[in-house]
């Protein structure tokens, strides 16, 4: 039953009104505001005899008049600059020039003005690449950590200048870390580069579950490592590497093995108990496994790794640091063999002249072994016919292969005798191999521009890891990287600009004295002097410090900050639309069509 209210309905207070009432009520509301408006009146005259002539006078003075134009004319002005400030600032990513008051300065104080500026200039108008890369070069300076970078700089050009690579528009840090170690070797790090995961020290190409050393983990294929070259060639493009090392030294093995330990490039440097288990050695995974024969362009050193028993000269001496194959092996004829098996045009270059008189747009494969070991450093190669190429020159010959694709091509170039000049504690080695990298990217960038492909390539230079490699005192600007810094305040001897933490006879004590040696004693601007180091051991340790990366050209933006090393990885294959990014082949044709 429905709630009865306590208020009758039909009670006076409630009644509703009808048309005649409502508008009685709105007669009496004027009625009462006659009223109410001559009371008013009546009490304003009363009380002030003149003021509405009075308020008229005031409206119409001067001073009135003046107070308002001027409060109009400063609130316009102010609008005015809020407008420009606000505009500016919002659009600050869009100017074309930079605005700024003109200051007479010192002229010592004038040169980094204008130098703030110019470089303010370039940061204001930057425009992004946005536009799908359709090919990626990757240069690897092995061992090019920050102070080597610096210290290269300097020998080349001065406080000052500047190398290629650090004009580009974008740079990041990568961590080098790997998956064990703080400090890590080549093989790691460039299997974090080129695969996107970081695994065990000495190991490339498997995964953190595959100790070093371990054959039995390494044989499994879920432990294996893809990377980017392997991507690549999937989507159609054509790939590559160039080395001054062996090529199947650390750095480039990571790009097509799998193997629990660096030294297994040939058979003699691997365990019976691994060959007996049915593990390759990384030569013949890259002559013989299916991402090594599908690779265009390999070009480096390594020949007694690939050709058993090879000898060795002065020119062309052997790496007794390494081993060396003796089982009877000539993976260089069987490569040969199979490519005129598979009906595709190729080539075996191993000198000078041979590569000079080779014909890029002839060529599908290239194979060109320079040297027994690694390629001689840039200062002392034979440049003759018969000599080896130089960083530069093997590069570009590889570009002129590679661009004979329409699906695009990824390239890693390695300056890998930068580390080994490192390792031996020859620094003005490693900073010539430094300036070598520089004019293959200088050569790079000349080709892609000639060729109309600058815009559509990623190129991206870094490195795998740093050294230990020290730039001390006080040395007056403009004074030589290689010479001298000044005295050690406790012990009085002189000491080099340059120096290293660890060092292969580094660390050197005069007999007469027992103290320090006296580095004035040596040609300290030699090619094969030995920078003095805080602690000796074999060779030249590694440096665990972040190192640069920089890229220019399509999506360079994707390295912006500090990264993982293994990030690089997943942002070429992504800038490339390649592995995990690949696209559908409908998107594929759409991307032909719409590049941008």
């Amino acid at each position: 039953m429905e709630k009865q209210s306590g208020t009758p309905i039909n009670s006076q207070k409630f009644r509703k009104l009808s048309d005649v009432d409502m508008t009685e009520v709105q007669l009496n509301n004027l009625e009462d505001s006659s009223a109410k408006d001559t009371e008013g009146e009546a009490s304003f005259q009363g009380n002030d005899q003149n003021p509405p002539e009075q308020h008229t006078k005031w409206f119409r003075s001067r001073l009135f008049l003046i107070s308002v134009v001027f409060s109009a004319l400063l609130i316009t002005a102010m609008c005015i600059g809020f407008v420009v400030h606000y505009g500016m600032s919002g659009d600050v990513g869009d100017m074309e020039t930079v605005t700024y008051w003109p200051v007479d300065l010192p002229k010592a104080q004038q040169e980094w003005y204008d130098q703030g500026i110019d470089e303010l200039q370039k940061a204001v108008s930057r425009q992004f690449n946005r536009r799908r890369a359709k090919n990626v070069i990757l240069f690897v300076g092995d061992g090019m950590g920050p102070n080597t970078v610096t210290a290269a700089r300097i020998l080349g050009f001065q406080e000052e200048g500047l190398l290629r690579w650090e004009q580009f528009s974008d740079m990041g840090l990568l961590k080098t870390y790997c998956a064990d170690k703080q400090v890590p070797d080549s093989f790691s790090t460039a299997t974090a580069l080129f695969g996107g995961v970081k695994v065990n020290y000495e190991t490339g190409g498997v995964d953190a579950n595959v100790p070093l050393g371990n054959c039995t983990a390494s044989l499994k294929e879920d432990h294996h490592v893809q990377t980017i070259l392997k991507w690549a060639q999937v989507d159609g493009m054509r790939t590559g590497f160039v080395t001054t090392t062996r090529v199947t030294h650390a750095t480039p093995a990571a790009l097509y093995a799998h193997v629990p330990d660096r030294r297994w490039e040939c058979e003699t440097g691997m365990p019976a108990e691994a060959q007996s288990q049915g593990c390759m050695d990384i030569a013949r995974q890259l002559i013989e496994q299916p991402t090594g024969q599908r690779i265009n362009v390999i070009m480096g050193g390594g020949r007694q790794m690939l050709v058993s028993d090879v000898t060795g000269s002065p020119a062309d001496p052997l790496d007794t640091w390494a081993s060396q194959s003796k089982d009877g092996r000539d993976l260089i004829q069987d490569w040969r063999r199979k490519k005129e098996d598979e009906g595709v045009s190729h080539a075996v270059v191993q000198n000078n002249r041979e590569l000079w008189n080779l014909n890029g747009q002839d060529a599908d494969y290239v194979l060109g072994i320079f040297a027994n070991g690694h390629l001689m450093y840039d200062h002392e190669r034979d440049r003759s016919d018969s000599g080896m190429p130089s960083l530069s020159n093997m590069t570009r010959k590889a570009l002129e292969v590679l661009g004979n694709s329409d699906k695009g091509f990824l390239l890693v170039v390695e300056a890998g005798l930068i580390d080994q000049a490192h390792h031996r504690g020859n620094a003005r080695k490693a900073l010539n191999e430094v300036l070598e990298l520089n004019t293959a990217v200088e050569s790079t960038l000349s080709f892609l521009k000639s060729t109309d492909r600058l815009d559509e390539t990623l190129v991206i230079v870094t490195a795998d890891h740093s050294h230990s490699l020290t730039i001390n005192g006080h040395p007056d600007r403009g004074s030589s990287i290689l010479g001298l810094a000044g005295n050690s305040k406790t012990e009085g001897t002189p000491y080099t600009t340059l120096t290293y933490g660890t060092s292969y006879q580094g660390f050197q004590v005069d007999p007469n004295t027992q103290k320090r040696r006296d580095p004035t004693a040596d040609d300290i601007a030699d090619w094969g002097y030995t920078q003095q180091a805080a602690i000796n051991t074999d060779e030249n340790l590694h440096g665990g410090s972040d190192v640069t990366i920089h890229a220019e050209g399509a999506m360079s933006y994707l390295f912006h900050g500090v990264h993982e090393q293994s990030y690089v990885a997943h942002a070429i294959s992504y800038a490339l639309r390649i592995g995990r990014f690949r696209d559908s082949s409908i998107a594929e044709t759409l991307a032909e069509l719409t590049p941008i």
